[in-house]
């Protein structure tokens, strides 16, 4: 009976144990490895990892390495030990570049080296995709981020990983190995670390060091921007954002002391192969360009991963040349500026984030008051000649075009290629983007424009453009002969981004894009780091006399009666033209009008003095610049509804927030072009200064 029972106590069949091992993770060892595993020592199972993270550098295959690595231990064991079956022989082992990551050993875990500090080493072609903002040091090795390549003894870097856009990786690059031993690397290694980390640190890290492996310092980091932003309910969001399911276990704490979480690497940023071929044959003509630098102009439909390219296409020309030009005809969604600009900007700095990041001073702008050119074709055409004229074409020139492809956005864009001449144009498809014909050379001199004929209509004749000549700052030589078109090199790329925005959806994404980047723009208010944070309203605003500024509203007809009503609690941009305003002894100076001028900045008209008359101007502008703006021009660029409706440090009514708006009047209904209206938010935008008191 007692030998009956005990037959029941058996394990598990084979069937059962075939069942389990099919179920297993790839990763995990097989049952035979598992058992020699069991028999090794502490010091055969510190050699074996060593040996797997060599193996795993140099593209080996690591199943073959671990029974390599388990057969030499076994020939050290004493004698006493059991004896197991003798092994074949090991295989060589071959390199496998093409082997998927699932395959791969994982990651060394990361360690916190500090408040706020974690330490990361990266094995070669190996990545670490992550959430949130941080700052990047390459302590050993080299490593490369969006494209940019940071290596050892450079400057930390900035990288803000969010929500509003693909999540950065940062992966080990392979850098060349110096003839030295691998005693002589360790020591080298130990000597750059010494200056960041402790003597336990420095030891975690020779321990799980191998040769072509990264070490990366990863900090916390906080600016004054991202507080500005994040001050305002409901934006958190765009940096972090909680996971129930979240484990506690050293590495979740580490990055949380630091303000990253670590993803899956399908949420990154994924290329196609014609993305990266095209990225590569641009950088080759970029760094060998003779005659010239090269022209650039990225087209395609809305939400292909233009911007996202021109990001890329940024930071691997800066890894081999000094700047790069960027001219931003997308009105609707900017790089570098507010929404409604036109600009051109010389970037020498990398691009490691979304645009509300790196709102910055361009060479030339111009500010056209609106998100989209629709029914004022001629003025976007005027001021894209007028900003271009600045291009000095000492650095390669990076056009980037509105997703606007169909029916005149189509016949724009064929104006803007032959008006800027291109010397490459990169169109985007993909399976979701509506069709868009291939602008072949031959397409586009067969086909009209808006403002631009066909080749075939002007044979004989050269390609003139006698208005385009005259703005543009040509030699004597080039004045004398006509401007001729002499075609482009077509690039095709297909995109295969992850496409979640519908057309449903879109408009409120890029609203929500534009907030952004205006609040971006006015966190450049705030003091720096650690200093806290200061509310607009407590901020003290420029006074500004009447007679020093005209005054114009781009977007809509306005009575002078109401062109101050108009004016205040607006979003209005700080200009420069040619006429002289001063003379004027009262205010305010209307100007018929709008001007293609020179805008130095963006400000709030956060109050209208009627008594000293008086405008209060909120900008980061710094004074010299202020001193020659003479024109204030309003567009229908808003300012975020959080700035009225979520300010700290208010009590009682809300200025320029009321239930009460009359839409009747001139410039205040949406219908006209004027601010946009939510309808969703109980609270309308309504003016309420000493400009209404009686």
């Amino acid at each position: 009976m007692a030998d009956s029972l005990q037959q029941h106590k058996r394990g598990p069949g084979r069937s059962t144990w075939l069942r389990a091992r099919k179920a297993r993770p790839q990763l995990v060892l097989s049952r035979r490895p598992r058992r020699r595993l069991k028999h090794l020592r502490w010091g055969g199972r510190r050699r074996l990892r060593r040996r797997l993270l060599q193996a795993q550098a140099a593209g080996a295959d690591w199943k073959d390495v671990a029974c390599q690595v388990s057969h030499t231990d076994e020939a050290r064991r004493p004698k006493t030990a059991a004896p197991n079956p003798a092994p074949s022989a090991a295989p060589t082992p071959v390199a496998a570049p093409s082997r998927p990551c699932s395959a791969l050993l994982p990651i060394p875990p990361v360690r916190p080296v500090g408040p706020g500090r974690a330490l990361l080493l990266l094995p070669v072609q190996q990545g670490f995709t992550f959430s949130g903002i941080c700052r990047v040091t390459c302590l050993y090795g080299q490593v490369q981020v969006f494209g940019f390549n940071i290596s050892q003894g450079q400057p930390a870097q900035d990288v803000y990983s969010t929500y509003t856009h693909s999540h950065l990786t940062i992966n080990a690059v392979r850098y060349s190995m110096p003839e030295k031993s691998k005693k002589e690397i360790k020591r080298e290694a130990r000597t750059l670390l010494k200056s960041h980390l402790n003597l336990d640190d420095r030891c975690w890290s020779m321990q799980n060091f191998s040769p072509l492996c990264s070490i990366v310092l990863l900090e916390h980091l906080k600016t004054s921007t991202v507080k500005f932003i994040t001050s305002y309910p409901g934006l958190s969001y765009v940096f972090t954002q909680e996971n129930p399911a979240f484990q506690i276990n050293p590495e979740g704490l580490a990055l949380r002391s630091v303000g990253i979480k670590r993803e899956k690497k399908k949420k990154g940023l994924l290329l196609s192969k014609s993305a990266l071929s095209t990225l590569e044959e641009l950088v080759n003509v970029s760094c060998e360009e003779v005659d010239g630098c090269p022209i650039i102009l990225v087209c395609g439909s809305q939400d292909v991963g233009k911007s996202t390219f021109n990001r890329y296409l940024i930071n691997q020309l800066l890894n081999s040349v000094s700047c790069v030009d960027y001219l931003e005809c997308d009105l609707g969604q900017t790089e570098f500026t507010p929404p409604g600009c036109i600009s051109l900007l010389n970037v020498t700095e990398p691009i490691l984030g979304p645009p509300f990041f790196h709102q910055r001073t361009p060479q030339k702008m111009v500010y056209y008051g609106k998100t989209s050119c629709k029914n004022d074709y001629e003025n976007y055409i005027e001021i894209i000649k007028y900003v271009f004229s600045s291009y000095k074409r000492e650095s390669p020139l990076i056009i980037n075009t509105m997703g606007w492809v169909l029916d005149e956005g189509l016949l724009l864009l064929i104006d803007l290629i032959r008006l800027l001449s291109p010397s490459h144009v990169v169109q985007f498809s993909s399976a979701h983007s509506k069709y868009m014909p291939t602008l072949t050379p031959g397409y586009v001199d067969d086909k009209d424009g808006l403002y631009t004929k066909s080749k075939s209509k002007i044979r004989n004749q050269g390609f003139k453009l006698a208005e385009f000549a005259e703005n543009l700052e040509f030699a004597d030589e080039e004045k004398e002969s006509p401007v001729v078109f002499t075609g482009h090199k077509l690039m095709r790329v297909h995109s295969e981004f992850a496409f979640r925005i519908t057309p449903r959806n879109r408009e409120l994404h890029n609203k929500i894009l534009r907030d952004l980047a205006v609040l971006g723009y006015l966190g450049h208010l705030q003091p720096p780091v650690p200093k806290p944070l200061s509310p607009l309203h407590g901020l003290t605003p420029y006074q500004v006399p009447f007679n020093a500024v005209a005054l114009r509203i781009t977007h809509s007809d306005v009575a002078p009666t109401h062109i101050l009503y108009a004016v205040n609690a607006s979003w209005v941009g700080l200009c420069k033209i040619l006429d002289d305003v001063r003379g004027y002894t009262n205010g305010p100076i209307l100007l018929a009008q709008t001007p293609i001028c020179d805008c130095l900045g963006f400000g709030i008209c956060r109050g209208i003095d009627m008594e000293k008359r008086l405008y209060h101007i909120l900008t980061p502008v710094p004074p010299e610049e202020l001193r020659t703006v003479n024109c204030l021009l309003v567009g229908a660029v808003s300012i975020p509804h959080c700035v009225f409706k979520n300010q700290r440090g208010l009590e009682g009514t809300i200025p320029y927030v009321t239930t009460d708006y009359n839409f009747k009047l001139p410039g205040a209904s949406e219908k006209l072009g004027a601010r946009e209206v939510e309808e969703k938010h109980r609270g309308k935008l309504h003016p309420k200064s000493k400009l209404y008191r009686k």
